[in-house]
This record gives structure tokens, C-alpha cells and sequence, in this order.
């Protein structure tokens, strides 16, 4: 098996893999999934969730973003209370 061959295998993940990755619960991997907050497809007779390793991986950069931002504006927040703050005593 060549090394594409073996990427084509690992190209779908199961909700326990979502979930193993994530170190959640395969119920919680699962409400990402129906909220759809993490795209999914459905597959084969019993319809079983599969997600893309791709798709895992930008919503995972998309959670690193969504820190990041949330940080730089507690950080303006705070940035602005201060220098509320100083105007306020200088008058």
C-alpha cells in the first residue's frame, strides 16, 4: 500500500475518532455534529456519521481563532477601562 493509498483510508473519521481527538465524549462529538458546528456526512445503510480529517482539522484552527480573538478583546476591554480611568482623574 502506497502512501496516498493509506491517506485515502484515514480521509474519514468516525465520531469516537472526532471525539478521541478532541478528548470529548462521543455524545458531545455527536451534538457538534447535529448542531452542525462540525460538518458531517452520512454513510452507508445504517446512515453512520463520518467527518473529513480536513474538516476536523479547520474547525479546530477555527477554535484556536475564536480564542485568540476572544483574548485580544478581554485584553481591549481591559486596555480601555484603564484608560478610562486615568482620563477620568486627570480632569
Amino acid at each position: 500500500m502506497t502512501e496516498s493509498d493509506a491517506a485515502g483510508l484515514t480521509r474519514f473519521l468516525t465520531l469516537a475518532d472526532v471525539a478521541e481527538v478532541l478528548n470529548i465524549s462521543t455524545h458531545q462529538a455527536y451534538g457538534l455534529v447535529r448542531s452542525g458546528e462540525l460538518p458531517a456526512i452520512k454513510v452507508g445503510g445504517n446512515g453512520s456519521w463520518r467527518i473529513e480529517r480536513q474538516v476536523l482539522e479547520g474547525f479546530i484552527e477555527g477554535k484556536y481563532e475564536e480564542a485568540r480573538r476572544a483574548q485580544l478583546w478581554l485584553q481591549a476591554e481591559y486596555a480601555d477601562v484603564t484608560e478610562f480611568s486615568l482620563d477620568r482623574r486627570d480632569r
